[in-house]
């Protein structure tokens, strides 16, 4: 709904709803595959309860603004996939690209190989050691990552864990 709200540049909530319910149904008579790309998670209201949202990935998003016919839908997908340019920005762009890729499918959970190739999906082109177990400690924003020195004994532990999917 808040996306629609923006598309529409509808500030009241009634509307916007009304209008999200009616626009579902036109794609659910479509069968539009917007829909499968659709999930709903139990989310805080405004009142404080917990209610079925619907929630849209990156790509559902994409999709749903496509769908909108206005210059405002144009401006919206400017600034959703290209306005953050930050390290931070591309790596999030990669890791939602990755994950609605498929290619997580192929890889092996719970072994260092596949962390190694998440990090280097997610941040190659960014840093020069994405993929690799550095030997180097690191920090950002004051926060430090995991201490290098402590990898040779912390990797095979996370190989050793009962790992058989993402979930």
């Amino acid at each position: 709904m808040d996306i629609v709200a923006v598309l529409n540049e509808q500030d009241d909530a009634e509307k916007t709803r009304n209008y999200w319910k009616y626009l579902k149904g036109k794609l659910r008579k479509e069968n539009d595959p917007l829909l499968n790309a659709m999930t709903q998670l139990r989310l805080p209201g405004a009142d404080g309860k917990s209610r079925l949202t619907d929630c849209l990935g990156s790509a559902g998003i994409t999709a749903l603004a496509k769908s909108f016919p206005n210059a405002k839908a144009s401006k919206f997908l400017d600034w959703f996939l290209y306005s953050d340019n930050t390290i931070d920005g591309q790596s999030k762009k990669k890791a939602y690209d990755l994950f609605e890729s498929g290619l997580l499918s192929s890889l092996e959970p719970g072994t260092v190989e596949c962390l190694q190739q998440i990090h280097a999906y997610i941040f190659g082109g960014l840093y020069e050691f994405a993929g690799q177990i550095r030997e180097k400690n690191i920090s950002k924003g004051g926060f430090a990552f995991a201490n290098a020195r402590h990898f040779g004994t912390t990797l095979p532990i996370i190989e050793s864990m009962p790992e058989t999917s993402f979930d």
